[in-house]
């Protein structure tokens, strides 16, 4: 829980930092470049992640390789997760970043799950539809889940809104399940 705070400080210092050079979209690919490195060069994350070797070396690193690649102060943003030993939350970090940038812009990303694969005209409704609950460009994540049966589940940050038909009968059948059942038999 404690990392869950850590990263989104460091992710709303970074938005603030781009945010104020007017580089959010430059800084998202910058943070977005390095998290690749770390995803793909098994070396740089050993490298960025092994206590052996000092934050000195690590840092001079840094400098060298991103100074003329990156902006500036992502750089020294760089250096300073390696001061503070959060190298290792910079993957977490750039998806807060990410989603701060998104939600600037007034994009917002629903994660929506059905039965069965949408439509182009389900989903244009729904984008509809949700920009004007949400006052936002929603964009949407699909997930196929047969076992809720029918309806839709929606997830919007942390807030769930189901409509699923699983979760309706199963209301229904606790509700039932309370009530005394009169026959004529």
């Amino acid at each position: 829980m404690r990392n869950e705070t850590v990263v989104k400080n460091y992710a709303e210092t970074l938005f603030q930092l781009a945010s104020s050079q007017d580089r959010l979209e430059e800084y998202r690919q910058g943070i977005q470049l390095v998290v690749n490195l770390l995803e793909t060069v098994a070396n740089f994350r050993h490298f960025l992640e092994t206590p052996r070797i000092s934050g000195v070396d690590k840092k001079a690193t840094v400098s060298a390789v991103f100074e003329d690649k990156l902006p500036l102060g992502l750089v020294n943003f760089l250096k300073v997760t390696i001061d503070k030993r959060r190298q290792g939350l910079l993957e977490s970090i750039a998806e807060e970043f990410s989603r701060l940038v998104d939600s600037d812009m007034g994009l917002l990303h629903f994660e929506v799950t059905l039965a069965r694969e949408s439509d182009d005209g389900f989903t244009e409704k729904l984008k509809d539809r949700l920009s004007s609950i949400f006052d936002c460009k929603p964009i949407l994540h699909f997930k196929v889940h047969p076992e809720i049966l029918g309806g839709i589940i929606l997830r919007v940050g942390d807030r769930v809104f189901d409509g699923s038909l699983g979760s309706r009968l199963d209301k229904m059948r606790r509700i039932l399940g309370t009530k005394k059942v009169h026959t004529l038999v």
